[in-house]
């Protein structure tokens, strides 16, 4: 395939930033997306140009750094899958394709395709976590029975990986979706209830201060998420910061 590719080049924070086109041809279909991304940066050196910045880790949908912005999608075109997962067959020869990073007031651009998410860091650090003494024998998993409707919705919710398509695609730039996976993931298991109202005002104070917006239950979070966590963790989250902001409990 031969392609054109518009790539979101800004050099940091404070740079204003823009698109740059490159043609690209001989494309296989085989490629998966950050494939294709390799092959314009081999291109680009053997230009003499600078190489195009990009997250990327894994490459197995497992780890959430492949964050980007194709043709005004998360991820791109599919759903359930990271842009590492996204092959090249989606799409045609001769089509123009828009790459862009999470574009966010909490995901500052670090350069070109990359962003800071250091600000989800600071919301786990804040409550995403059960307080235990590790001396001494731990207690068997299995020891403390659990529904298992609950086990269920706590390892969906755990199965977030932090990626921020949800803070992407969201007209308000709101990570409730991700704050939600990770209060549900402890507020349905017993080892969580202890710490569950701390957990939930800190967690969601922090997401304030990071300058995430708020939710307006527009649902294209959930649709672009490439793990499909679901809405119903926001409206969990939303009872269990109610309770403890009137009740304390």
């Amino acid at each position: 395939m031969n392609l054109t590719l518009k790539v979101w080049r800004q050099n940091g924070e404070n740079d204003k930033g823009g698109l740059v086109t490159y043609p690209i041809s001989n494309v296989s279909e085989d490629m998966s997306f950050l494939e294709m991304m390799d092959v314009l940066n081999e291109q680009i050196i053997a230009d003499g140009g600078d190489p195009i910045a990009f997250d990327h880790d894994c490459r197995e949908g497992i780890c959430g750094m492949c964050s980007l912005y194709i043709n005004g999608e998360a991820h791109g075109p599919g759903r359930g899958v990271t842009t590492c997962q996204l092959h090249m067959r989606e799409f045609k020869d001769g089509d123009t394709i828009f790459i862009e990073p999470w574009k966010a007031k909490a995901f500052p651009v670090i350069k070109d395709l990359m962003v800071d998410r250091s600000s989800f860091d600071a919301i786990i650090q804040a409550g995403g976590y059960v307080s235990v003494n590790t001396s001494g024998n731990t207690q068997d998993a299995n020891a403390l029975p659990i529904e298992k409707e609950k086990a269920d919705a706590a390892f969906d919710a755990a199965t977030c990986i932090g990626c921020g398509a949800c803070v992407a695609t969201c007209k308000n730039s709101s990570a409730m979706l991700f704050v939600s996976a990770k209060v549900s993931q402890l507020a349905l298991l017993p080892q969580g209830r202890v710490e569950a109202t701390d957990r939930v005002l800190n967690m969601v104070r922090q997401m304030d201060l990071e300058g995430f917006g708020n939710c307006t239950n527009t649902g294209a979070c959930e649709v672009e998420c490439p793990k499909g966590i679901s809405l119903e963790n926001i409206a969990r989250m939303n009872r269990e910061y109610l309770a403890a902001s009137l009740t304390g409990k």
